[in-house]
């Protein structure tokens, strides 16, 4: 079967996706589109179609239809409202829920037995939405959980202490919003703790900017798109590459019945595996917040 993915949802942050696919090598070899509003992913095909003269990757890319989700590997939705100035992630619950129910639908209407990963925020809840409406087994639905968040982590600890990103090892876990946190006590740069380095004040601005990071954004131009962008090929990669790597997804706490964003090893089964963190007492009280928040959440839509 070819490295096929289905992208639901054309606006800015699934754009991002296609055109970081473009700019990267990737496994993907067909990518189709799929929007309410057709005439603009024809435009967005055709544009597309004319970097490959330039791009790493030869990738058939094509105007979608339902009907692709039946041989795809992996369906991306970045479909839903948008969060705008002055809401939070979790303001969007009621709206996304209603137009996922009817995504998954079609695409399960399809006979698709692939994997699904979820871009649309609340992005824990509408991952657990994704799992409950499609029956699939929980390790083949993934959302982007905390990536960007610990991405964004890694990047303001690399600039402060001047070593770079990728010998930052250290995450930002929980609910994809207000309730994320960092758990200092496993954050390292090469092998010595964080707190060689910084101080508590020094380790606390930080992970106040990686919680604000996305309001400040979208007060400046009106949404996030590019890091999610990044941050989905690289999932994209680690499942059809077969890679192991660890990542930051939102990922089924069968314990608590939620997706939470939480280090998980990703193939080309989906989630293989989640990497348990030793937390302290602290911590632990902060994941399981976070926790309650998601599951709060979810209740609110039943209610």
């Amino acid at each position: 079967m070819d490295n096929k993915v289905v992208l639901i949802g054309c606006g800015n942050v699934g754009m991002s996706y296609a055109y970081a696919l473009l700019n990267q090598r990737t496994y993907v070899n067909e990518l189709a589109l799929i929007d309410l509003d057709e005439r603009r992913v024809e435009g967005e095909v055709m544009d597309l179609n004319h970097c490959l003269a330039f791009s790493p990757s030869k990738i058939n890319i094509k105007k979608g239809e339902y009907s692709d989700c039946k041989d795809a590997k992996l369906v991306v939705i970045a479909a839903g409202a948008n969060q705008k100035v002055g809401e939070t992630r979790m303001d969007l619950i009621a709206k996304n829920s209603k137009i996922f129910k009817e995504i998954i639908d079609k695409v399960m209407a399809t006979g698709f037995d692939g994997i699904f990963l979820v871009a649309t925020n609340p992005l824990d809840v509408m991952t657990y939405l994704t799992y409950k409406y499609s029956n699939l087994p929980a390790n083949r639905v993934i959302g982007s959980g905390t990536i960007l968040d610990t991405a964004r982590l890694r990047y303001l600890i690399a600039e402060k202490i001047n070593v770079s990103p990728k010998n930052v090892h250290a995450y930002v876990i929980g609910e994809h919003g207000d309730s994320e946190f960092v758990p200092w006590t496993n954050a390292n740069i090469g092998l010595q703790n964080i707190k060689t380095y910084l101080r508590e004040e020094e380790l606390k601005e930080i992970c106040d900017e990686v919680k604000t990071a996305a309001y400040k954004i979208i007060e400046r131009k009106g949404a996030t798109y590019y890091g999610i962008g990044m941050c989905l090929v690289k999932i994209t990669n680690s499942i059809l590459g077969d890679e192991n790597n660890i990542i930051t997804v939102s990922t089924y706490d069968k314990l608590n019945d939620v997706y939470v964003g939480l280090p998980s090893v990703i193939n080309k089964n989906g989630i293989a595996n989640r990497i348990y963190l030793n937390l302290n007492e602290e911590e632990t009280n902060q994941l399981q917040h976070s926790i309650d928040v998601i599951k709060e959440a979810i209740k609110s839509l039943d209610e």
